[in-house]
């Protein structure tokens, strides 16, 4: 992660506000370098990894509930780091076979962002997962995942279906990576 960093800022005071099985939240204090102290609500979240998987001439989504948002959505499959210590290439090596039952024999980085910075910690590391093969896995019932193939010269059609913005941004640096 190549992040600029601002020198000489510094935490006044930090008040945890909730805390989760998933996030915690906390209002801090901070000080910029020019003296100015702000006032963030801050959301931490221990990171997450989202992967590209393409089939052969498709990529694979999955289709799950997000009560949140009251909807089923579109979505490339994803996890979040949650294993102590597990670098997140491992990470989503196992959300792959947990989401979709395949293992991948190719891996590529695609580079990784924020979701969104000004409250949320949370950064997501994107992967292209190739040369796929299906496995034997378990699926977990509370996910209620369906998988669904996406014809990739289609992509165009999928990026204006999707709502997702991790998958937006995995599906558009796929785009990218295929080219013209």
């Amino acid at each position: 992660m190549s992040v600029e960093r601002i020198d000489g800022l510094g935490i006044e005071s930090s008040e945890s506000i909730y805390t989760g099985e998933v996030v915690d939240l906390s209002v801090v204090h901070y000080r910029r370098p020019n003296g100015l102290v702000v006032r963030r609500e801050v959301i931490a979240h221990p990171g997450a990894v989202v992967m590209v998987p393409v089939d052969g001439d498709h990529v694979l989504m999955v289709r799950q509930p997000r009560e949140a948002v009251g909807e089923y959505l579109l979505e490339l499959p994803a996890g979040k780091l949650d294993v102590p210590g597990e670098p997140p290439l491992e990470c989503a090596k196992r959300e792959l076979a947990e989401e979709v039952g395949r293992a991948a024999g190719h891996w590529e980085s695609l580079g990784g962002f924020y979701t969104a910075p000004a409250i949320l910690e949370e950064y997501i590391h994107c992967f292209l997962a190739t040369d796929l093969t299906p496995i034997e896995h378990e699926p977990i019932p509370e996910e209620e995942i369906t998988v669904v193939p996406w014809p990739l010269d289609d992509l165009d059609a999928l990026i204006d279906t999707v709502h997702d913005a991790k998958s937006l941004i995995g599906l558009l640096r796929l785009a990218r990576t295929l080219g013209p």
